[in-house]
C-alpha cells in the first residue's frame, strides 16, 4: 500500500481501480493515508470514486461480452456467487447496484448486471451514486478520527 500511496492521487486512483475488479485489493487505506497528509478530501473523493466507478465498468463488461468461461475463471466468480448475485439483483431490482461497493457481494453484481443487460446509464448511475456516498462517508470518518488523535 505504500508504493500506492507514494505515487498520490495517480495511486489513489490504481488502487481505487484494482479494488473494483476482481482483484482483492483495498483502496482505503490508500485514501485514508493521502486524507491524513493533507491531500484535498474533495478531490480525493472523486479520484477514489472515478477509479472505482471504471473498475466496475470492467466487471460490467466481463458479463456482457465475457461468457461463463471468463466469469469464473478469470474473474474467480464462483457459479454460487454468481446465481446468489443474480438472485439479489433479480429480488431487489436495480437498485441493488447502489450496493456495488459492499465487500464479496458488489463485484458479482455489476458482472451480473453485465449478463442480465442492464442499460449502461443507469448502470453508471447507480454504481457511481453509492461509490461516491461510501467515499465521502468513509473520508469524513478518517478525517474525524484522525483530528481525534
Amino acid at each position: 500500500m505504500e508504493y500506492f500511496s507514494n505515487l498520490g492521487f495517480a495511486g489513489l486512483f490504481l488502487s481505487s481501480f484494482l479494488a473494483a475488479t476482481i482483484l482483492p485489493f483495498s483502496s482505503e487505506i490508500v485514501l485514508g493515508v493521502l486524507l491524513l497528509n493533507g491531500f484535498n478530501p474533495v478531490a480525493s473523493v472523486g479520484v477514489a470514486t472515478f477509479g472505482n466507478v471504471l473498475g466496475s465498468f470492467v466487471n460490467y463488461a466481463m458479463g456482457l461480452w465475457g461468457g461463463r468461461f471468463l466469469i469464473r475463471k478469470v474473474a474467480s466468480i464462483s457459479a454460487d456467487e454468481f446465481a446468489a448475485a443474480t438472485r439479489r439483483f433479480r429480488k431487489y431490482g436495480i437498485l441493488s447496484l447502489l450496493f456495488a461497493w459492499v465487500p464479496i457481494i458488489g463485484d458479482p453484481l455489476t458482472v451480473a448486471a453485465g449478463v442480465l443487460k442492464v442499460n449502461f446509464f443507469l448502470f453508471f448511475i447507480l454504481v457511481a451514486s453509492g461509490k461516491l456516498i461510501r467515499y465521502a462517508v468513509i473520508s469524513y470518518a478518517i478525517l474525524a478520527l484522525g483530528r481525534n488523535m
